[in-house]
């Protein structure tokens, strides 16, 4: 087993939540992983990435090479387009649907959804009218995790233990809601 993926977005929009929540269930399926993380400029909205490496082999490097990605998770649309050379031929995008629109020039909505329509496999979710839709307004990142549990190769239980580990500090509320956008984003699944 081997899953390279990248996580992107915008800066305080959880993205290393959701890698600290992959990263804890993979561990407790015994596997190896690596992470490399780029911060971007996230007090000024920039560019946040992260390469996070599961294998059930050791893994010598935390890097993901160009056309090696099997799962692009992204908060983002126009940041998983950014990084679209690293994803393999058959890899997954799972992004939020809704931009955060923090550059002056940022493209029309239109044209990067023409962009995604030569993606074979794609999950587009607006991520942020879900959550508020379903009170869980604080969790809108943890549904795309839910939604990339299958490209992601972990058993969902997996999954739900490493979100009640990962927020048990914040208190059963926290959890519950973070268990609620887990089970949202496993409906929007492929």
């Amino acid at each position: 087993m081997k899953t390279d993926i990248i996580l992107c977005g915008v800066g305080g929009q959880g993205i290393l939540s959701i890698a600290t929540i992959i990263g804890e269930a993979a561990l407790k399926e015994n596997l190896y992983i690596k992470q490399a993380e780029v911060h971007g400029m996230s007090q000024r909205g920039g560019d946040v990435q992260s390469n996070l490496r599961i294998s059930s082999t050791p893994i010598y490097s935390d890097l993901i090479g160009i056309g090696q990605a099997d799962v692009i998770i992204s908060m983002e649309p126009m940041e998983a387009l950014r990084y679209l050379p690293y994803l393999s031929k058959d890899g997954w995008i799972i992004t939020s649907s809704a931009p955060f629109v923090n550059i002056p020039n940022y493209p029309d909505m239109e044209v990067l959804k023409k962009n995604y329509e030569n993606i074979k496999n794609v999950i587009m979710i607006d991520i942020e009218k879900m959550a508020k839709d379903n009170e869980v307004p604080r969790s809108a990142n943890v549904i795309l995790v839910g939604a990339a549990q299958k490209a992601l190769g972990i058993d969902f239980e997996k999954l739900e233990g490493a979100v009640q580990r990962v927020f048990a500090r914040k208190g059963e509320e926290v959890v519950a809601q973070n268990l609620k956008a887990l089970s949202l984003g496993r409906s929007m699944q492929k």
